[in-house]
């Protein structure tokens, strides 16, 4: 399979790098001295450099790697961004956080040669086993760099002649079951349906999120998360202001306005539509295990493809996500009762999500004007209809 970067330039320079790492590591593989993957490796480093939704997509994968290693020590890498959540997976022994220069979003983020370096200090951890679950040539070569005994991970973002076990990332199939094939490959054995790795909320944000919502009073509550995170996937606030209105006039509906500080511009359009006393405005003023505890008390999310969807799919919360560029084989929320809502186009999905083409920048890209707010208030309606609550009122308005 080719290497799967949709940017020309970039390709080709991956697959120059690719040539010189493959004529490298043929040298040096008389030497290299590496044994087969143990039985029970009792040292485990899992590499999840990326965004919310990547670390929350991996869950299952890293539940499946403490079923098959019930007793090894699991050491987890994730950005500072990630670092709180991480904490509360329950499968996972350490946490590190790491920031590489081209995933975080502010000033910060090291280069490759400081991540190298550090990347060295984890030899003195004797890992058994290193997985990354990032197809990136960059993240791979932290993995060879880390000196454990067996590596594992994908060849298709390049780097793959680093690992002792490369597959291709398979863009048909969600990453969370990208991630889980990896797993499976690398121990041998098919998971089980039942493995699961839990988040293990701190109980003050538990009970700071009861406090919060308890002046709502009765009636369903629908998280509303404007923002797309990047303007690709940006469906138009006002639309969000529109689904939001028409779910508190005239269903009865709590509105839980969520997003980040910078999101203030996007948010208020929403908190303008919504009458106050049904409306509690959190936005700024909830990090990721706050929103966590917030999400797991609300009955439906409302949002485009964004981390926060991820969060609630996480935490047992349906789902109403509008998709646009983006991919639903590889990111939509596979819950029983989450909707995804979008159009098909003839060029949609991309998924050219950083690098989008030229004609969807500046404004609303086609596969997201083409989503109606009739089609995401008959799906956030089907859903909280059919909730245990069963409080919202659907038969007195139009729709």
């Amino acid at each position: 399979m080719p290497l799967q970067i949709y940017d020309a330039r970039e390709r080709r320079l991956v697959r120059a790098a690719d040539g010189v790492l493959s004529a490298v590591v043929a040298l040096r593989a008389p030497l290299r001295g590496r044994r087969a993957l143990r039985d029970s490796p009792r040292r485990i480093l899992l590499l999840r450099l990326e965004r919310i939704g990547d670390l929350l997509m991996a869950l299952p994968a890293i539940a499946d790697v403490r079923a098959f290693a019930p007793d090894a020590e699991i050491d987890l890498v994730v950005g500072s961004w990630n670092a709180a959540l991480a904490e509360s997976i329950s499968a996972v022994t350490r946490i590190e956080p790491l920031d590489a220069g081209w995933l975080a979003r502010d000033p910060g983020g090291a280069g490759m040669p400081a991540l190298l370096r550090h990347a060295r200090t984890w030899r003195a951890r004797r890992y058994d086993l290193a997985v990354n679950f990032e197809p990136d040539i960059r993240s791979n070569l932290l993995l060879a760099a880390s000196g454990a005994a067996w590596t594992a991970g994908y060849r298709s973002g390049g780097g793959g002649s680093l690992l002792d076990l490369a597959l291709d990332f398979e863009p048909r199939l969600h990453t969370t079951d990208n991630a889980r094939r990896l797993v499976s490959e690398i121990f041998g054995r098919r998971p089980s349906d039942g493995a699961k790795t839990l988040l293990r909320l701190p109980d003050h944000a538990q009970r700071g999120a009861a406090a919060r919502l308890a002046a709502l009073g009765s009636g369903p509550i629908v998280a509303i998360h404007t923002s797309g995170g990047r303007a690709i996937k940006q469906w138009e606030p006002s639309r969000f202001a529109a689904v939001a209105a028409t779910l508190a006039n005239t269903h009865d509906a709590r509105i839980l306005l969520t997003g980040s500080a910078a999101d203030r511009p996007l948010t208020d359009v929403v908190k303008a539509a919504v009458p106050p006393d049904r409306l509690i405005d959190v936005v700024g003023n909830a990090d990721l295990l706050a929103l966590a505890a917030l999400l797991e008390r609300v009955d439906l999310l409302i949002t485009g493809d964004t981390g926060p969807m991820h969060l609630a799919a996480a935490v047992g919360t349906p789902v109403v996500a509008v998709f646009g560029p983006s991919d639903p084989v590889r990111y939509a929320p596979r819950g029983a009762s989450d909707r995804v809502v979008r159009v098909d186009l003839p060029c949609s999905p991309c998924n050219r999500i950083r690098l989008p083409p030229s004609r969807c920048v500046g404004h609303t890209p086609d596969c997201l004007v083409g989503v109606s707010v009739e089609g995401v208030l008959e799906a956030a309606l089907s859903v909280l209809s059919a909730s245990p609550a069963g409080r919202v009122r659907t038969g007195t308005g139009r729709v």
